[in-house]
């Protein structure tokens, strides 16, 4: 069964990478459990959608759609393993860090308990940005993490309630299309041929879904 390692607040850092001087990427366990709830809209809500976490850049991070950030463990590992140095859980910016759950292949709009009480569901890929380039350090950050296409998942919160590491993870809903966060993530990125695939997800945020349009438009 699917489990939660851990669940990670922000610690603000300066960055010369982001507009307002300063990001709360660096996310570490928390103690405890922690209260999930959603946040409201984009620079004028709550920000996150993980009581304690910090949204310093509410213009472009934060809000419903991108209520809470869940990063697999084993996509951690791999990253390790390629880069020579240990990630810790939330090391990418992710509020959830994942074991034994599918986080790429999840379908856009399935939705997960965690726990007995918070339901997640799945809303769209992360796109890697110079904060996290310049929080990683590594030659050619952004390039790397596009092309290996294992971007995480945003959620939006469904149902209210607390989370803490050790909780069950279950896929209690899926829709039935076949938008998967990879295949979003490419056509978001690399691959604007796939936007068309993405009309199936109408749980996708009404940014990307425009996007999509946009391409069958000019195609037609």
């Amino acid at each position: 069964m699917a489990d939660l390692l851990s669940v990670n607040l922000g610690v603000p850092r300066s960055s010369p990478a982001t507009r307002v001087g300063v990001t709360g990427i660096d996310k570490r366990p928390a103690e405890g459990p922690v209260l999930v709830r959603a946040p409201g809209p984009k620079g004028t809500g709550l920000g996150s959608g993980v009581a304690g976490d910090r949204i310093l850049d509410g213009g472009h991070h934060g809000g419903d759609d991108q209520a809470v950030y869940a990063y697999a463990r084993e996509d951690l590992d791999a990253w390790a393993a390629e880069l020579g140095r240990e990630l810790p859980g939330g090391v990418f910016g992710e509020n959830l860090t994942t074991h034994g759950l599918d986080v790429t292949g999840a379908l856009v709009g399935e939705r997960w308990r965690v726990g007995g009480e918070v339901v997640l569901e799945v809303s769209v890929p992360r796109i890697p940005c110079n904060t996290f380039a310049h929080w990683m350090a590594e030659q050619g950050w952004v390039r790397r993490f596009t092309e290996r296409a294992a971007p995480g998942a945003y959620l939006r919160v469904v149902r209210t309630g607390e989370i803490r590491a050790g909780d069950p993870i279950e896929v209690v809903q899926r829709p039935g299309h076949d938008v998967t966060i990879g295949l979003a993530f490419r056509a978001l990125t690399r691959e604007p041929e796939l936007l068309p695939r993405l009309l199936a997800a109408d749980a996708l945020p009404e940014e990307a879904l425009a996007k999509a349009r946009r391409r069958v438009a000019a195609a037609g």
